[in-house]
């Protein structure tokens, strides 16, 4: 047996193999200080490929690479087709109907209500990766939203809103301005649109009503087990274990419904009513998303043409207001901080030309409805 070393020899005895093979074998080096020589490895950079080979972080197109099939840029070119042209609405089911045919025919419909929706925010592909428009629903009180979101709707001049939802698009060519809001009118009647919502919750439901289990027999025997499942583990083939995905019972209902192709038989914007044939999934006040149907030809470039340039007429300083509302959220931004923004709104608040016409508008609204209560209860 070969006699031991001591134990600060045996520290300072280290391999180190040479950068260059040599045609002798490997000795032992005595080492006494670290060694300055970095590691060459190909997870640190180092690689034996020509340069042209080499693939790019993001694996783009070069000279030595052939067109990537995965990847971000692949994967929107794949579903470039499947992804509508344009922007959804938010809307609210308000029930049922039925309009009657020419030939007579009850044809049964749903009416959906849109409130006051808006577009809140353009998310690109430069920085989120994809196209989508961020649209908001209806008002909420502010005493009912927190801090960071009365700052982001601030930053946008946006009252808060009850409901967001994003829309994606197939392009640029499919975000709106910031600000404006979208009309019944956005689609046409007899185009073909996706509702989708989530159906009505029913709460935990057994096997016979979740998922039309037949039930076990109500007599000869069978005693207490008139609607269960029976046996969900078997020994034989799957291993003593309940396989994943097997149907039992559970919470039935409240998941997402896509109604597609449902062609729109009504719109009307004084109302704000749109009228789709067919059923949509979901109880009456629930909210909804329609969108142009994604299995059918978009609408023609010229209709929309025609709703970008109505939504131009609407609202044509939609730029400018965005933009004082940034500069605007800045200054209060920097106010809190400092903590002057008592001082502030002490000093008043000036609204814009367009701020003071709506001001008075709502005004005499609200001035025509109380004085319809009061004639009402005289």
């Amino acid at each position: 047996m070969a006699p031991r070393l001591a134990p600060a020899v045996g520290a300072r005895l280290t391999w180190r193999l040479p950068l260059r093979p040599s045609p002798t074998s490997f000795s032992p080096v005595l080492r006494t200080s670290f060694s300055t020589t970095s590691p060459q490895n190909v997870k640190l950079g180092w690689s034996t490929l020509p340069s042209r080979a080499k693939p790019t972080r993001f694996n783009q197109v070069t000279s030595g690479l052939p067109a990537p099939t995965t990847g971000p840029a692949a994967a929107l070119k794949r579903k470039a087709q499947s992804t509508p042209v344009r922007a959804g609405v938010l809307a609210i089911k308000k029930g049922m109907t039925a309009f009657m045919g020419l030939t007579g025919a009850r044809i049964p419909c749903t009416v959906l209500q849109l409130d006051r929706v808006q577009t809140v925010l353009n998310k690109t592909r430069k920085d989120h990766g994809y196209w989508a428009v961020q649209v908001g629903f209806g008002e909420r009180d502010p005493k009912n939203v927190g801090a960071p979101m009365l700052g982001y709707y601030e930053a946008k001049g946006i009252a808060p809103k009850e409901e967001l939802a994003e829309f994606r698009v197939r392009d640029e060519k499919g975000l709106l301005p910031v600000g404006v809001q979208l009309m019944p009118d956005w689609f046409y009647i007899g185009q073909r649109v996706d509702v989708r919502s989530n159906s009505r919750g029913m709460g935990f439901a057994g096997g016979m009503k979740r998922h039309g289990f037949s039930g076990q027999e109500a007599s000869h025997g069978n005693s207490k087990n008139h609607r269960t499942i029976g046996s969900a583990g078997p020994s034989q083939g799957s291993g003593s274990r309940v396989l994943p995905g097997k149907k039992m019972p559970g919470r039935m209902g409240n998941q997402r419904v896509t109604m597609q192709n449902l062609p729109i038989l009504m719109i009307d914007n004084e109302l704000g009513i749109v009228v789709v044939k067919g059923c949509v999934a979901g109880p009456k006040g629930c909210v909804v998303k329609i969108q142009d149907a994604c299995k059918k030809p978009p609408p023609s470039e010229e209709f929309i043409e025609k709703t970008m340039q109505a939504l131009k007429e609407r609202f044509p300083n939609a730029e400018e207001h965005l933009q004082q509302a940034r500069e605007r959220h800045l200054e209060l931004k920097k106010a809190r901080r400092e903590k002057r923004i008592e001082e502030i709104l002490a000093g008043g608040w000036e609204p814009t030309k367009e701020q003071a016409e709506m001001m008075e508008r709502a005004i005499a609204e609200d001035g025509h409805e109380s004085l319809g209560e009061e004639q009402a209860t005289l």
